[in-house]
């Protein structure tokens, strides 16, 4: 990768992915948003989870605005893009490819490192974490997904007040808001996003890109169609890993950690 600017290590199931430009608060680049993709393929070929971080202080202060500065000065070269934006390109391998990730949020989760964060399926963010929307203020808009994944995680009266106002929420806010589904104390954060990455890495391979890919899509069905599409999921054949669960299970050898409920086990 683009000399370590997007960091990668294989821990058991999970890939521990980084965006590594620390001295420039993680922004996000060409460079960050061609390290992201590989990574995410990668991930795809070794990994059954991972875990999405940011070295330093920050996850990711959002869009490199010297790199717009410069794309945008009079006379640069205009140079299209040919598969579409990058940052979609990016962002789609990891909220639609068949790995499962887990964000660890903490310092400024800014712009772009918001829509980032909302492409990942799982947030876990410290309770020093501030989020926030500053296109408009910048005389921008958002580029990066933010029109599908952060609205489709806040809302758009949620998104159009951050947008509009430059409003940052802190992290209460933010998770009142549903930005992140898990609140830690600072420092803890990576800790949690491992801990939810392992369990998540013991699920099937199939039913976690059911879950990652059919789920999302089956939201934005008419009724009968998000129940045929159901019905068609149910019914596929089942891979030999699910039959050998079922039948664990049917065997009296599985136990179900039941949390909330005194920490009992049931068959």
């Amino acid at each position: 990768m683009t000399a370590d600017i997007v960091t990668y290590e294989q821990r058991g199931k999970i890939a521990l992915i980084g965006i590594n430009r620390p001295d420039k608060r993680n922004a996000i680049n060409a460079a960050v948003l061609e390290g992201l993709s590989a990574a995410a393929t990668r991930a795809a070929q070794e990994a059954r989870a991972a875990v999405l971080f940011g070295h330093g202080s920050n996850f990711s202060a959002g869009l490199d605005l010297a790199w717009l500065a410069e794309r945008a000065r009079p006379g640069a070269p205009y140079i299209p893009p040919l598969d579409g934006s990058p940052w979609h390109q990016a962002f789609n391998l990891i909220s639609r490819g068949p790995t499962p990730f887990v964000s660890a949020l903490h310092g400024p989760v800014i712009g772009g490192g918001l829509e980032l964060a909302c492409a990942t399926h799982i947030r876990v963010a410290s309770d020093k974490a501030v989020f926030g929307l500053p296109e408009g203020q910048r005389g921008i808009f958002v580029g990066g997904g933010g029109t599908v994944w952060v609205q489709r995680v806040l809302g758009y009266a949620t998104m159009a007040d951050m947008m509009l106002t430059g409003r940052l929420l802190n992290a209460e806010e933010a998770k009142q808001a549903r930005v992140m589904q898990y609140l830690v104390p600072a420092g803890t954060e990576q800790d949690k996003a491992i801990e939810l990455a392992e369990k998540i890495a013991e699920n099937t391979p199939l039913t976690n890109w059911r879950i990652t890919n059919v789920l999302p899509r089956m939201n934005d069905l008419s009724h009968d169609d998000g129940l045929f599409m159901e019905w068609l999921n149910t019914n596929m054949v089942r891979s030999p890993e699910t039959v050998g669960r079922l039948e664990t299970f049917l065997s009296g050898n599985a136990r179900l950690n039941v949390e909330g409920a005194g920490g009992g086990e049931q068959n």
